[in-house]
């Protein structure tokens, strides 16, 4: 069983994100980049799949810049086999995600792809649902346990109400969530092995998907800043503070 795992270059998850100046987006200058925490994991859960001898390969794809080889290192150190990246300087939109992994997966013909539910840059959650549309695949999204057999996999989904349980027929796309695992640190040793692992780089161009913007930024600003609370005397006046305020 061939597992395919696309991982995404984010803005390291404890680095306080600035604004730019013309408020035209995220500064990136000098800044931390690291793997999507749900794209991390997908891999995690990839990889113990692997080492329960449910897989028999883990392969990491990403899409962006140069720069997101590093990332499919990390993935490449936590146990993957290989790695695939489609370069471009442009950033694509979860559409154009979708229709570019669909392309490596018609190549590469793996029996599950495990993704992240969502990246922590723009939160669309929506790759892996257009990617399962475009594949006419079975889609179980937000799984917080995944067990794989018999050529089906059943996946434990958060759900309002509480937790859904799915089953559905492989080939199929399974969308990580918070829950599933705790991924698993890079042993210095695991890190010079993946150095020699390979990763294999194509034009993101050449696979014949246009990727252009369809959606415009106007504006990107920071959160107001909170205001610092007040202490009252008694519980009468709190009921009557939150009452001015409409809470209650």
């Amino acid at each position: 069983m061939k597992i395919l795992v696309p991982v995404k270059r984010v803005v390291d998850y404890n680095v306080k994100v600035r604004v730019k100046s013309d408020q035209s987006g995220v500064d990136l200058a000098n800044v931390k980049m690291s793997m999507n925490p749900f794209c991390e994991i997908a891999v995690e859960e990839a990889v113990r799949l692997f080492e329960k001898g449910v897989a028999t390969e883990v392969v990491v794809v990403s899409i962006g810049v140069a720069q997101a080889a590093e990332t499919i290192r990390t993935a490449l150190a936590m146990g993957a086999d290989r790695g695939i990246l489609l370069s471009t300087d442009l950033d694509p939109e979860p559409l154009t995600v979708a229709k570019l992994l669909k392309a490596v997966i018609d190549e590469e013909k793996p029996n599950i792809v495990i993704m992240g539910k969502q990246a922590i840059d723009g939160d669309n959650n929506a790759t892996g649902q257009m990617l399962a549309a475009l594949l006419d695949w079975p889609q179980a999204t937000f799984a917080s346990d995944l067990d794989i057999a018999n050529n089906k996999a059943k996946v434990t989904r958060e759900v309002d109400g509480g937790l859904q349980t799915l089953e559905v027929n492989l080939p199929a796309i399974v969308t990580a969530d918070l829950r599933l695992n705790e991924p698993r640190f890079a042993s210095l040793p695991n890190i010079m092995k993946a150095k020699r692992k390979p990763i294999d780089i194509k034009e993101a161009s050449s696979y014949g998907v246009e990727i252009k913007s369809h959606l415009k930024v106007v504006k990107v600003v920071e959160p107001p800043k909170r205001e610092g609370g007040s202490k009252v005397e008694s519980a009468q006046e709190l009921v009557s503070k939150l009452k001015e305020a409409g809470v209650l």
